[in-house]
């Protein structure tokens, strides 16, 4: 028996901080159809709400220190602020949408991201996520929409990469659906040249990827995302789209199709 679709869709950082844009990819993620969960962050916010309330935010390599004070404020950024006005607007669209932390129904369950040359604080590494618990609400008509926040199933919160969480749970639910991963941002797709939004690379195999990755084409935000999409492919997802809002309903825009 043929699996049942399924959307998850993680949609960026600099969309969420544009209203327009962000009304405009809700728009386009209410209308597609069938099953769908919906992933976000919201680092640029939580920045913005520490130095408002006199907390420093420390970043190295463009990952995120999150000592106690930062955690709270990502806990109240990301799982109340952004999340549910993302949660309200998709009800506005008649979306059905549950605003979820990694804690919530046991979901994503982390451990603490192990201290090598850097202390990273509170930052989890995902471990397990709970599929069957997630499918009771998606069954039940419900569209998830998780923020970078998972536990350790002990009482601990921890601050989680939002591409990481979405590339988790694809694998995890794929064992019950046939799962597309779209990673939507404010460029078109991959790109050959980060300073030309029309050099999009329309379709890339896992060889071409360590080709240009060797050659160093993909900027280094760029790597750590198609790292997580090439993870999900090798591990069960269908396939993964990477482009701006419109990817997700529009297929005669530019975006970048990923494949083994």
């Amino acid at each position: 028996m043929a699996k049942e679709k399924l959307s998850i869709v993680k949609i960026g950082g600099n969309v969420i901080e544009n209203k327009e844009a962000l009304e405009t990819f809700l728009e386009h993620f209410s209308k597609l159809k069938g099953k769908k969960v919906l992933v976000h962050g919201g680092g640029k916010r939580a920045t913005y709400m520490a130095s408002k309330l006199g907390i420093e935010s420390k970043m190295i390599n463009g990952r995120r220190i999150t000592d106690a004070d930062t955690l709270e404020v990502i806990t109240m950024v990301y799982g109340g602020l952004v999340n549910k006005n993302i949660v309200a607007k998709l009800q506005g669209l008649d979306v059905d949408a549950i605003g979820l932390t990694g804690a919530d129904v046991n979901a994503i369950k982390s451990e603490k991201r192990p201290v090598k040359d850097i202390d990273y604080g509170f930052v989890g590494d995902v471990k397990k996520v709970n599929h069957k618990a997630i499918n009771k609400l998606i069954s039940a008509e419900f569209t998830p929409v998780f923020c970078a926040i998972t536990h350790d199933k002990k009482g601990q919160l921890f601050n989680t990469n939002a591409d990481t969480i979405a590339s988790e749970l694809a694998i995890g639910l794929s064992n019950l659906y046939k799962v597309e991963l779209f990673y939507c941002f404010e460029k078109n797709g991959v790109l050959m040249s980060v300073d030309d939004d029309d050099s999009v690379i329309d379709y890339m195999d896992s060889g071409t990827y360590e080709v240009l990755k060797h050659e160093g084409v993909f900027h280094d935000g760029m790597l750590p995302k198609l790292e997580n999409c090439y993870y999900a492919i090798e591990n069960g997802v269908s396939r993964v789209f990477i482009g701006n809002p419109s990817v997700i309903s529009n297929k005669d825009q530019k975006f970048t199709t990923l494949y083994l």
